[in-house]
């Protein structure tokens, strides 16, 4: 893990946070409702029979196995979860090593994985709008506020870890 010091905002200065469009787990949820409302009025399989009861919950284990160490590697570093809060550093250990975006990685197979365990083919029709916002909405707003509050220090990491894998 590699620790950039933090700055504090002076008077005058945009809040020390991302700026992101909502809450990261708000837009899952909601993506993850909006699917399972539509796979209720027009239900519309994904996996052929009983495969989803055996892929689902495998999907959703390693989702959570994920989300769990990354956010380990954030709280051991010191830095806050919340995108409404100050970064201190930016972390480069554990799953961050491999992807920039391991949290949002872990929602995006976690979404996945409910998928296919309630065999819902509306829950991966609308992963990819979900994708597009996580996109614009949150992942480019953090990238250009990390970039600017950490510098070299975020553009190298950039450059040598992927966004998602």
């Amino acid at each position: 893990m590699s620790a950039s010091p933090a700055t504090q905002p002076q008077q005058g200065e945009p809040p020390d946070h991302a700026g992101v469009i909502a809450h990261p787990p708000v837009i899952y949820a909601a993506s993850i409702a909006v699917g399972l409302g539509l796979h209720y009025l027009w239900p519309t399989s994904v996996v052929p029979g009983a495969w989803g009861a055996v892929i689902g919950p495998v999907l959703v284990l390693f989702a959570v196995v994920v989300f769990v160490s990354a956010v380990r590697q954030m709280l051991a570093a010191g830095t806050q979860v919340p995108t409404n809060r100050p970064s201190a550093c930016v972390v480069t250990a554990g799953p961050y090593r491999f992807t920039r975006n391991p949290i949002y990685l872990s929602f995006t197979v976690a979404h996945l994985g409910i998928a296919a365990w309630v065999n819902s083919l509306w829950l991966v029709a609308v992963l990819p709008v979900t994708l597009v916002v996580m996109s614009r909405g949150v992942i480019a707003r953090e990238e250009r506020y990390l970039a600017k509050k950490f510098g070299q220090a975020y553009l190298g990491y950039k450059s040598a870890v992927r966004r998602w894998l």
